[in-house]
C-alpha cells in the first residue's frame, strides 16, 4: 500500500514535467518537419529556421526546469546556474560557437555582403557562394571553396567590390630619363584600351632609381574583376612598348653591356587575329555565379510576390502566379545544380 501511494505521489509530482517533455519534444519535431517542408529549396531562409529552432529549444529547456518536481529553492538555484552558464557563454563568445552565431546574426543585420559579391578578408579573396549562421563560404580565384568562420568576417576588415563598379589599377616603375607627360599619355591610352571608364594616372612614389606610376580606371561590371586586371596589365605593356618606352629595372640598365642606343623592346610584328579567350571568371567563380543568379531570382521572386499581394486585376494576378511558379522552379533547379557541383 505504501509503495502504491509512493508511486501515485511520484506520478502526481512528475506529471507536469512529463507533459512538458512530451509536448515540447512533439512540438519541436513537428515544427522541424513542417518548416523543412515549407522552406525546402529556399536556403536563404535556413538562417531563420535555425534561429527559430534555437530559441524554441531554449524555451523548452526553461519550461522543463520550471516543472521539475523539486523544491523552490533548488529550482531557483538551477535557474541561476542556467543564467550564469548563458552569461558565461556570451562573455566567452569571441572564441566559441556562440561567437560565430552572433557574428552571423550581425552580418545578416548589417547586410554588407551577400552571395555573389566579390570580397577580400584577411588573406582570402574571392566571391561569396553561401552565408550560413556559423560560416561564410567563399570561392577563390583558383576555384577552391574556402569556409570562413563568421567571427573572422566581423573582426577583420571586410572589403567588398561594389556592384555599381570598382577601380582597377596597375602600378609600374619607370626611369627618370622618360618624360612624365609622355608616360601619362601612354598609360591613359592603356586604360582606354582595357575598356575601363574615367581613366586616370597618378605618380605614387619617387624612388632613388625610378618613379612609380599608377594607371587606373572604373570597371562597371565588378564580376569581371580578374579579367579586367589582366587586360589592364596587358594594355599597359603594349601601350608603353608602342610608345617606345622600355619597362626594365634601372639597376639592369646601369649594369648591362649594351650600347646607349639599345632598347629592350620586343620586335615589331603584325597583330595576329586572336581567337576569343575564355573569361577567367567563368572558370574560377562558377559556383559564385550560380549563387549570384539564385540571389537575383530570389529578389525577383520577392518583387512578384509583393506585386501579387497588391494586384486587383484577376488576369494580372493569374499571370503573376504563373511567373512565381516558374521562378520557384528555376530557383529549385539552380539549387540542385549547386548541390551536384559541390558533390
Amino acid at each position: 500500500m505504501e509503495l502504491l501511494n509512493w508511486l501515485l505521489e511520484a506520478l502526481r509530482n512528475g506529471l507536469p514535467m512529463l507533459v512538458v517533455l512530451v509536448c515540447g519534444a512533439a512540438v519541436l519535431a513537428g515544427l522541424n518537419i513542417a518548416l523543412r517542408r515549407r522552406w525546402k529549396g529556399r536556403p536563404e531562409l535556413q538562417f531563420r529556421f535555425q534561429l527559430i529552432m534555437l530559441f524554441l529549444t531554449l524555451g523548452g529547456v526553461l519550461a522543463l526546469l520550471l516543472t521539475l518536481p523539486i523544491s523552490d529553492s533548488l529550482r531557483g538555484q538551477l535557474l541561476s546556474l542556467l543564467g550564469i552558464l548563458l552569461s558565461a557563454a556570451i562573455a566567452l563568445s569571441s572564441t566559441t560557437f556562440i561567437g560565430n552565431m552572433m557574428a552571423g546574426i550581425m552580418l545578416r543585420l548589417i547586410q554588407n555582403a551577400r552571395p555573389g559579391d566579390f570580397i577580400s578578408v584577411a588573406d582570402i579573396r574571392g566571391r561569396i557562394t553561401e552565408m550560413d549562421l556559423l560560416h561564410t563560404e567563399v570561392q577563390t580565384e583558383d576555384r577552391d571553396l574556402v569556409t570562413i568562420p563568421n567571427l573572422l568576417m566581423v573582426t577583420q576588415p571586410l572589403r567588398r567590390a561594389r556592384a555599381s563598379g570598382t577601380i582597377v589599377s596597375c602600378e609600374v616603375s619607370l626611369g627618370y630619363d622618360v618624360s612624365r607627360r609622355r608616360i601619362a599619355e601612354a598609360l591613359r591610352d592603356a586604360v582606354q584600351r582595357a575598356g575601363l571608364e574615367d581613366g586616370f594616372v597618378q605618380v605614387r612614389g619617387l624612388g632613388d632609381f625610378s618613379v612609380t606610376y599608377r594607371a587606373a580606371g572604373l570597371l562597371a561590371d565588378s564580376s569581371q574583376l580578374i579579367s579586367a586586371r589582366s587586360e589592364l596589365h596587358e594594355a599597359v605593356l603594349d601601350a608603353l612598348h608602342d610608345a617606345g618606352i622600355e619597362i626594365v629595372s634601372p639597376n639592369f640598365m646601369n649594369t648591362r653591356a649594351l650600347s646607349p642606343e639599345a632598347r629592350i623592346l620586343p620586335p615589331t610584328e603584325a597583330k595576329p587575329v586572336e581567337a576569343p579567350k575564355p573569361r577567367a571568371e567563368s572558370v574560377a567563380f562558377d559556383k559564385a555565379e550560380e549563387a549570384a543568379s539564385v540571389e537575383q531570382l530570389r529578389d525577383l521572386l520577392g518583387e512578384r510576390e509583393d506585386a501579387l499581394g497588391e494586384e486587383k486585376d484577376e488576369a494580372r494576378r493569374k499571370a503573376l502566379q504563373v511567373e512565381i511558379v516558374n521562378l520557384r522552379e528555376r530557383i529549385d533547379a539552380a539549387r540542385e545544380a549547386q548541390k551536384q557541383d559541390a558533390d
